[in-house]
């Protein structure tokens, strides 16, 4: 008689494994905040302008949205010939186990560790505001991917050769790893000086796209998982370096063209 694996365990192993992940940024940021005051923008706005974003949606939103799911979709015709060209000679296992579970998540979580660190170690409080950044990406990331998969109840590459066992109880759709790890690689590689993008945009990039090759390398998730993934962290991530933008430009000067000349003016943000 065969017996089948314990997907259970697995599966708690891993959630646990994210679970002490984002609570350790968690505590990161609450150092930060604790040492430098609140951050210049209330965390309940931010949660309460990410989940309704929908709702404020313009056109090109929508159509960036439409092109997304288009390319998810895409994606999800590979998903096989993917899974195959990762194939070693005697085959995927079908054990549901995922043993490099840890070590996917630890490049993610020590950019943010390390962002926080530098900024304790050299006193620099952007570097901490920065840290705070990344972990509230992670943490929204995080809320949505979780959500989708417990609607998609999608069954991994580790447990079923098919790709369209949907609604079963899995929790494939999207990978919790690459939403996290490009969540936090963007926010570092769009943040900080000009002069250094390239370097940020480098490393945070470089960090998010080996996590994704890594997933898909162990037979942890599909192709469209990770594309999914992706998806979710580059846009939270986006808010959030855009809503921190926007913090900053509190007042200003700035000369508005007027007949026969130019007007001084101030403005002053909402």
């Amino acid at each position: 008689m065969i017996i089948p694996p314990d997907l259970s365990t697995a599966r708690t192993s891993k959630r646990s494994v994210l679970a002490i992940g984002l609570l350790t940024c968690s505590v990161l940021c609450a150092d930060a905040w604790a040492a430098d005051g609140p951050p210049s923008r209330p965390l309940i706005e931010d949660t309460k302008l990410y989940f309704t974003a929908p709702l404020r949606w313009e056109t090109q939103d929508w159509m960036q949205f439409v092109g997304t799911v288009f390319t998810i979709g895409v994606a999800h015709e590979f998903d096989r010939s993917v899974r195959h060209a990762f194939e070693p000679s005697g085959g995927h296992p079908l054990d549901g186990q995922d043993p490099n579970s840890t070590r996917d998540a630890i490049p993610a979580l020590a950019l943010v560790a390390g962002t926080w660190v530098v900024g304790v170690v050299s006193g620099d409080k952007a570097e901490r505001h920065e840290a705070w950044n990344m972990a509230e990406a992670v943490g929204f990331s995080a809320v949505d991917t979780v959500l989708l998969k417990y609607i998609s109840g999608r069954r991994r590459p580790n447990e079923t050769e098919s790709p369209d066992e949907w609604f079963q109880g899995g929790d494939s759709f999207p990978s919790l790893h690459v939403s996290a790890a490009f969540a936090a690689g963007t926010v570092f590689a769009e943040s900080g000086e000009p002069k250094h993008r390239w370097i940020r945009r480098t490393v945070g990039y470089g960090i998010a796209g080996a996590t994704a090759y890594a997933r898909l390398h162990d037979n942890a998730h599909w192709f469209s998982d990770v594309v999914a993934g992706a998806a979710i962290g580059v846009s939270t991530a986006l808010f959030v370096v855009d809503r921190d933008r926007a913090a900053t430009r509190h007042a200003g000067f700035s000369v508005v063209p007027v007949k026969g000349g130019a007007m001084l003016t101030y403005w002053r943000a909402p």
